[in-house]
């Protein structure tokens, strides 16, 4: 697929998708929900990719719909926001959620919108200190969507996730690390080299492990704890079957890096 919305490429174990309209402050359209799918769908299906990033191009990470994509006039059919979520929104939610290998999120700048929460999406989120999340929705009449109303009571509880909500008002990166909205908050200066450390550490980690931690941890949202005692018995029992497990042990005996292949 030719991609002119995002930039995609992929080796060394590493796939990489940059939001790339910047002079939308890479907003989301039609086109690049379709390029997207496209991307994570040859990143699923790619063996050799341990990791995946997202991140955006230009002065902002994604600032949600480009709401010139679906403009509403006056007196206007109204349009149906339900379909570009069931079409558009929630495919791409899901899909970073079920990919088996972590999803590392760089947020280089202003996350609005839907940009703020499918930043939430990926498993761990870096922002630069200048980078920002605003719930923009509010500013529009609309609820947060995209998992929004899902992540923000989770990740930051209920008083702040309504205040994020209902006033709309701009979060800084510094601010979001230190509720647990995001994993970190590094200077702008940094954030490269910060994002390339944990690639490379995820490329070669047990990712068969990871995808693993990742079903547990998401699926532990839905379940009591003697379900989710059962379910961690159930995938341990599986991954004390696999390769790395035993590499892993192996390293540990001989006091040596492990060498682990992600199976």
């Amino acid at each position: 697929m030719t991609y002119e919305n995002i930039l995609f490429s992929s080796s060394g174990g590493i796939a990489r998708i940059t939001l790339n309209r910047p002079d939308r402050l890479n907003s989301f359209n039609d086109a690049m929900h379709a390029e997207l799918r496209a991307a994570l769908a040859q990143v699923k299906t790619d063996s050799a990719t341990r990791v995946l990033l997202l991140t955006g191009a230009g002065r902002g990470f994604c600032a949600g719909q480009d709401l010139a994509d679906r403009a509403v006039a006056p007196g206007a059919e109204p349009v149906d926001l339900g379909a570009s979520i069931e079409r558009n929104y929630r495919p791409l939610v899901l899909a970073l959620r079920a990919l088996p290998l972590p999803v590392v999120c760089a947020v280089n700048g202003v996350a609005a919108g839907a940009g703020a929460n499918i930043a939430l999406a990926c498993d761990i989120v870096i922002a630069a200190k200048s980078a920002s999340f605003i719930q923009a929705f509010s500013k529009i009449g609309l609820i947060p969507d995209s998992g929004g109303t899902f992540f923000l009571p989770r990740l930051v509880g209920t008083a702040r996730a309504m205040g994020l909500a209902m006033l709309g008002d701009k979060l800084s990166a510094e601010q979001a690390a230190a509720w647990g909205l995001i994993w970190k908050c590094v200077d702008d200066a940094d954030l490269a080299a910060s994002i390339e450390a944990m690639l490379h550490h995820f490329a070669a980690a047990p990712t068969r492990g990871l995808a693993a931690t990742k079903q547990a941890m998401y699926g532990s949202a839905g379940n009591v704890l003697e379900e989710q005692l059962a379910l961690e018995c159930d995938v341990q029992r599986e991954l004390g079957r696999s390769e790395d497990y035993r590499e892993g042990v192996a390293a540990f005996a001989a006091k040596r890096p492990a060498r682990f292949t992600g199976k």
